[in-house]
């Protein structure tokens, strides 16, 4: 991996690449008709054969590859790789020495320098996620430098490159001793069930810790609390957690019946007494109204697009639509907790989202609280889509 291709790059886009922009795009490359292979190390000089860069060639979703120094004489190598992680892992010592929280991210892609994988911890565990064949090629430095940088149980991993930027079906397994699943994991004193053998899944989203402990702290107690979009039901166990008289989790995946009694019963919480619902999310909020259904929290954390039979919601066109839904079975003075993942827009048209569903549905309303993402999932300044998650606690008032 020691040549270097030089790709050039047009010059409107050379100011952001050098401003620190790492998401290399096709449309800004000049001569993108060569044919390079996933994981050629890349060298990006201006029309003028001006250095910018350097980085990797790796098709995801969003580009075709990553800058990752813009120090001409650094040479991309499993020093490199090593640095970056070691630097990542020092950095979250804090997690690492919390005995109440036994799960979080590690490395956070170009948060930490370089694009296209993440690495998440399980009490002993790595879970490494790969987004591109290109970034795959250098597997044996990462896993080199976690092996020279901490002690562990075993490392996994999970290949999100097919054709449609998917989850490639496989054991999933990369050395050390395999886990025993499910792997017990807390979060603020919560157990988590974790299970890094079956499918792209685990078990939780560790980007909304914060959110799940404020649910639990200051807003759950003597509430009923709907969770939609529920996946297994996290947020549900905190707010039970956190005194909820009642929590109703709604999803329309048959396995999320199961996978949340799971999370409630290793909280020694009976899942008979909370509701758990398989359905269409838009199809319960109409059965809600029917039946005059109240709730004191709503809970709204929708993926950024999804297709069922009736429905398919994409965020950016219908999240204003699914806060009308909410509004509606809120109780008067309840609370709504609106979630996104999704980053094509930022958290100013987010908000304009919840000004618009209220005015149109001639109601009133305050900001109590916002989130971003925790301090583990480290952001890149100058690439914005890398700060995606918004979360923000509305409370209706008269």
């Amino acid at each position: 991996m020691d040549r270097e291709m030089i790709i050039k790059i047009k010059q409107k886009f050379v100011k952001d690449y050098k401003a620190g922009y790492p998401l290399i795009s096709k449309e800004s490359i000049v001569n993108n008709k060569d044919l390079i292979n996933e994981g050629t190390l890349i060298k990006l000089v201006d029309e003028r054969n001006g250095f910018i860069g350097k980085g990797y060639y790796g098709k995801q979703n969003k580009g075709i590859g990553w800058i990752l120094s813009l120090n001409e004489h650094e040479k991309i190598s499993p020093k490199f790789f090593e640095d970056k992680i070691k630097q990542a892992i020092n950095g979250r010592q804090q997690y690492y020495s919390s005995s109440d929280t036994t799960a979080f991210r590690v490395f956070n892609g170009e948060g930490d320098g370089i694009g296209g994988f993440t690495i998440d911890f399980f009490d002993g565990y790595y879970l490494i996620s790969w987004y591109s064949e290109g970034i795959f090629q250098f597997k044996d430095w990462v896993i080199q430098a976690i092996q020279n940088t901490v002690e562990f149980k075993g490392i996994y991993q999970k290949k999100r490159f097919d054709t449609k930027g998917q989850y490639i079906e496989e054991d999933d397994f990369v050395m050390g001793e395999r886990g025993q699943f499910p792997i017990l994991v807390k979060e603020n004193g919560v157990n988590f069930a974790i299970y890094l053998n079956d499918g792209a899944m685990v078990g939780v989203f560790l980007d909304q810790r914060e959110v799940r402990k404020l649910i639990c702290d200051k807003y759950a107690y003597e509430k009923t609390v709907l969770n939609t979009f529920s996946y297994t039901g996290a947020f549900s166990v905190f707010a039970a957690a956190g005194g909820a008289s009642k929590t109703t989790s709604v999803d329309l995946a048959n396995r999320s019946l199961e996978k949340t009694k799971e999370q409630f019963q290793i909280n020694k919480i009976d899942p008979a007494t909370q509701s758990i619902i398989v359905e269409d999310v838009f199809h319960y909020f109409k059965y809600a109204v029917k039946k005059n259904l109240l709730f004191d929290m709503v809970i709204l954390d929708p993926p950024s697009f999804a297709r069922s039979k009736k429905h398919t919601f994409s965020a950016e066109k219908d999240y204003k639509n699914l806060l009308k839904e909410a509004i509606a079975i809120t109780e008067m003075d309840g609370v709504i907790v609106a979630s996104t993942n999704c980053s094509t827009f930022g958290m100013k048209k987010f908000k304009g989202f919840i000004d618009t569903a209220f005015k149109e549905m001639d109601g009133q309303y305050k900001l109590m609280e916002e989130f971003g993402l925790p301090a583990d999932f480290q952001i890149n300044k100058q690439f914005k889509e890398g700060n995606y998650l918004k979360v923000v606690f509305i409370r209706k008032i008269k």
